[in-house]
C-alpha cells in the first residue's frame, strides 16, 4: 500500500473521509465514512450517483450515529490514512487493490473501492437493494464519455513515437492486443482492418516493438467513436497514451467529427484531464 498510487478524485475521498471520522464519536475511520464521503464528490460518476440515490452524506451520517456502528472493533494504523482506522477499512483497500489488478489497471479509483464496499458487505445495513444497485451501476463500472472537438486547442505531443498503423502490420498488432488486453479488443482491431485506411494508432519503442495502440471508428463500426486504447502496463504514466488519444482524436477533428464518444472508459479521470471528456449520463 506504501506505493500505491491514488487518483486526484480517490485522494479527495479518502482526504473527507478522514475529516468525517474525526468528527465521529471514536475518532476511527470506519467503511462507512468512506461511502459518506463519496457523497461529498459531485465530479465524475459519483455526481449522477448523489442525484439517483435516496441517500446523502447527512442522511448516512445521521443512520451512523443512530446504531450501534460505534462498537467497539477491531482497530488498526494504515500509511492511507492519519487517522485510526479499523481492520475493515483495510481490507477495503487490499479487495478494491485487487480489483484494480484484475482490471489491469496502475492507478486505485473510487470505483475500485466503491466496488469493493458493497463486494465485502461493511455498508449493508445502510443501503437498501435500490441504493446498491445505483451505486454499483454508475459508480463502479467503466462509463461512455463524451469531448467536445469543435473548439479543442490540441496540445504539444511530447512522445514521437506513435504513428498510423500500416496494413501490413495487422498480425503484429492483432497479436500484440490479444497478448496485452483481450481477445475481444484483438478481434475489434482485426475488423478496423478491413477499412481501406485503418483508423487505428501505434506507440513503438526504440525497438521498434509494439508499447501501445488506439483505435476509433473500429468499434461495431460506429462513427464518433474512440476506442479502444491500450499500453502495456510497463510504459504507461509516460504520457504514451496521452499521445495516441490525441492523434485520434486530431484525425476525427478533420474528419469534421463535433464531438468524440469515448466507450466504456474505465479511467475516467485520465479523460477528464486529458481532453475535458465528461461522464454521460445513464437513461
Amino acid at each position: 500500500m506504501d506505493n500505491m498510487k491514488v487518483t486526484d478524485r480517490l485522494s479527495r475521498i479518502m482526504r473527507n473521509a478522514e475529516s468525517e471520522a474525526q468528527q465521529s464519536t471514536n475518532k476511527i475511520l470506519k467503511p462507512i465514512h468512506l461511502l459518506i464521503a463519496c457523497f461529498y464528490e459531485k465530479t465524475g460518476a459519483l455526481g449522477e450517483v448523489s442525484l439517483k440515490c435516496s441517500l446523502d452524506a447527512a442522511s448516512l451520517r445521521a443512520k451512523v450515529e443512530d446504531t450501534k456502528y460505534n462498537s467497539n472493533q477491531n482497530i488498526a494504523e494504515s500509511p492511507l490514512f492519519n487517522v485510526s482506522v479499523t481492520e475493515e477499512v483495510i481490507n477495503v483497500f487490499e479487495v478494491a487493490i485487487g480489483i484494480m489488478n484484475r482490471y489491469n489497471q496502475v492507478y486505485l479509483n473510487e470505483g475500485h473501492v466503491l466496488k469493493s464496499l458493497i463486494k465485502a458487505n461493511f455498508i449493508d445495513e445502510f443501503l437498501t437493494d435500490y441504493n446498491k444497485e445505483i451505486i454499483a451501476t454508475l459508480g463502479t463500472t467503466s462509463r461512455d464519455m463524451i469531448t467536445h472537438l469543435g473548439h479543442y486547442i490540441f496540445p504539444t505531443i511530447s512522445f514521437q513515437g506513435v504513428h498510423k498503423v500500416k496494413h501490413n502490420q495487422v498480425d503484429e498488432l492483432v497479436k500484440y492486443v490479444e497478448r496485452n488486453f483481450s481477445y475481444e479488443w484483438s478481434q475489434t482491431i482485426k475488423d478496423g482492418f478491413k477499412s481501406r485506411n485503418p483508423s487505428m494508432y501505434i506507440a513503438l519503442n526504440n525497438e521498434e516493438e509494439i508499447i501501445g495502440f488506439a483505435a476509433f471508428d473500429v468499434y461495431k463500426n460506429k462513427k464518433c467513436y474512440f476506442g479502444p486504447m491500450g499500453v502495456s502496463e510497463p510504459n504507461r504514466i509516460s504520457g504514451i497514451g496521452y499521445s495516441l488519444l490525441h492523434h485520434c482524436l486530431k484525425d476525427m477533428k478533420e474528419i469534421g467529427y463535433e464531438y468524440a464518444i469515448i466507450g466504456g472508459a474505465g479511467p475516467i479521470e485520465f479523460y477528464e484531464k486529458a481532453c475535458n471528456a465528461v461522464v454521460i449520463p445513464s437513461a
